[in-house]
């Protein structure tokens, strides 16, 4: 009784978390006005997961095109799948909508570029993800991906634009020999973009294989500007269940490649830090096979010590302080801190930040060293903004 209790509670402070205030803006993808125009007459594929919903009544926008007559033929799903209930890094496999019968295919599994087989019979793919504007959250990969495979094979591409929750500029720039899926393309780890200036940014700068360009079409957003605070109506992937787990993330992923726990298996997941040893701090947590959220978590069954970051003051942004915090907690032993340090040096998009912290230094020191690289980024992002820059 008290785990139904406490599970209840749990759905009401989510469902009060992604609650949205008046005067939000305008996604894309409610924008049937400019939209129906694009697709009429056209064979449709959409890129799209769980979170391409419009409207208070939170309708798919698969669902609401059938409803307009629209010719949806494919649904390609990225990582978490169609409904974003998989895991982090869980194979997905094509499959049929069980509400309307139309074929999901995957893009992220044995291959996380569309093939020429999955697009073929399409005219148009309209790509409405929502993004949370960190490079290793992988659904701007699966936007690259998509981009060149539609380039390669004469297809339209459209993306309905939707806001970044995480609209800041920050972060080491991915170099060369550090391209993986958590860093296609050259951005710092917060870019600034929403997809649709980024998809911009891809074509205008060739970064597409062999310097292709796609047929590109962003319907834009309405009454929305760089720098504008934006509280995700539905959680993005089954570990941001709030709006504080996507303000935290561009900083805790890194722990992702320590030994330590964020709180996988829990129901604060990116809120927390944590390791099977006191010397960590006072808060503690237990990792567990949760469904819906992590099935097979780090420290899974072990008492987890350290900081609990729920209620943490925290405006956004990328902050370094708890990976060096956590570093010098833990003896600054850097074949035990780094257990994964190839998989570090990818999320960070360079091995020069594991260095840097292994020699201690500060994270102003370190800060300064990316001030040269974001500052020519900036330069390149301006050619591309759909809104008006930050104020």
């Amino acid at each position: 009784m008290k785990t139904i209790v406490l599970l209840a509670a749990w759905l009401l402070v989510s469902l009060t978390a992604w609650s949205q205030p008046a005067g939000e803006p305008v996604l894309g993808a409610e924008r049937m006005d400019v939209l129906l125009g694009l697709v009429k007459d056209k064979r449709v594929g959409l890129a799209v997961n769980h979170t391409s919903v419009l409207g208070q009544a939170r309708t798919h926008l698969l669902d609401t095109l059938l409803s307009r007559g629209v010719r949806v033929k494919k649904v390609l799903a990225p990582e978490h799948g169609f409904r974003g209930v998989a895991d982090a890094g869980q194979e997905i496999k094509d499959s049929r909508d069980g509400k309307t019968g139309v074929a999901v295919l995957s893009v992220y599994g044995k291959n996380r570029k569309p093939a020429p087989a999955q697009l073929e019979g399409l005219d148009v793919v309209v790509f409405d993800i929502q993004d949370v504007g960190a490079r290793y959250y992988t659904y701007i990969s699966t936007l690259h991906y998509i981009m060149e495979a539609c380039a390669e094979n004469g297809v339209d591409f459209i993306v309905l634009d939707r806001p970044n929750p995480n609209d800041f500029v920050d972060g080491p720039v991915r170099r060369k020999g550090f391209e993986s899926f958590v860093g296609v393309d050259p951005l710092p780890i917060l870019y600034g973009l929403t997809p649709g200036e980024l998809a911009q940014m891809i074509n205008g700068e060739g970064w597409l294989k062999n310097r292709v360009a796609c047929n590109l079409r962003v319907v834009t957003l309405l009454h929305w500007k760089h720098g504008d605070a934006y509280r995700l109506p539905v959680k993005p992937s089954p570990n941001l269940p709030n709006h504080q787990s996507v303000r935290l993330f561009p900083s805790l992923c890194f722990f992702e490649a320590t030994a330590f726990s964020i709180g996988r298996g829990t129901y604060f997941p990116f809120q927390v830090i944590g390791y099977p040893h006191p010397q960590y701090g006072t808060f503690t947590f237990t990792p567990q096979s949760l469904p819906g959220f992590e099935t097979n978590p780090l420290q899974k069954g072990k008492r987890c010590y350290g900081a609990d970051l729920r209620e943490y003051p925290f405006k956004g942004g990328l902050s370094l302080q708890f990976l060096l915090d956590f570093y010098k907690k833990a003896g600054s032993d850097p074949a035990f801190f780094f257990a994964r340090p190839q998989w570090f040096d990818l999320l960070a998009g360079t091995d020069r930040l594991r260095r840097q912290i292994t020699q201690g230094m500060s994270e102003a020191d370190i800060r300064a060293t990316w001030r040269q690289e974001l500052t020519e980024y900036k330069a390149m992002r301006k050619k591309y903004l759909l809104y008006p820059d930050y104020q």
